[in-house]
């Protein structure tokens, strides 16, 4: 299965943030940020997505994983995968 869409909603200076962009980068994966500090729409999107206004939030296709580290964030592209088959980049 293809990954369509990542997005990654970030704030600066977030040390959370950072871990979650370099695991993806780390794993080859073409993402979105997203800084929600600079982009009120995006921080109420945010907020709508995964009911908390913490960062780091992801959505894959839909699929949300709010306020995380790089632990929970190989454990959910591993469900992600289980559930939907090896996900590729586009």
């Amino acid at each position: 299965m293809n990954v369509k869409r990542v997005r990654l909603f970030i704030k600066p200076y977030c040390g959370w943030c950072d871990k979650a962009e370099r695991w993806l980068d780390q794993h080859g994966i073409d993402y979105e940020p997203i800084d929600v500090i600079a982009d009120e729409a995006a921080y109420d999107e945010m907020i709508q997505l995964s009911g908390q206004e913490l960062a780091p939030v992801i959505d894959v296709d839909g699929e949300i994983l709010a306020d995380f580290g790089p632990d929970q964030l190989a454990k959910f592209w591993a469900e992600l995968e289980k559930k939907n088959g090896r996900l590729e980049p586009r």
